[in-house]
């Protein structure tokens, strides 16, 4: 068994459904990574030990709610790495 935060799993997964619908941001490794760990700072952590735990969360993500959050703070993130890019746009 592992400990793990599977608010990980969700905000990748909403991260790359936003950034297959924009083409205008960057889209690489670091970029993502750094959108990722801003959304992730601003949402609680889900984390799960079983799989029995695992069910648990992925039916409480369909609430309405937890997927209004995840878009809101991954849009914040969006944004903020899209002023301040921690390389060179070339």
């Amino acid at each position: 068994m592992k400990l793990k935060n599977y608010m990980e799993d969700a905000v990748h997964d909403t991260l790359t459904e936003m950034l297959g619908k924009r083409s205008n941001l960057c889209k690489c490794s670091r970029c993502k990574l750094d959108i990722m760990a801003f959304a992730l700072n601003h949402l609680p952590p889900k984390y799960v030990v079983t799989d029995k735990g695992h069910t648990y969360t992925r039916v409480a993500e369909m609430a309405q709610q937890f997927n209004a959050d995840l878009v809101v703070a991954i849009s914040k993130g969006l944004k903020h790495v899209g002023k301040n890019p921690r390389h060179d746009l070339a």
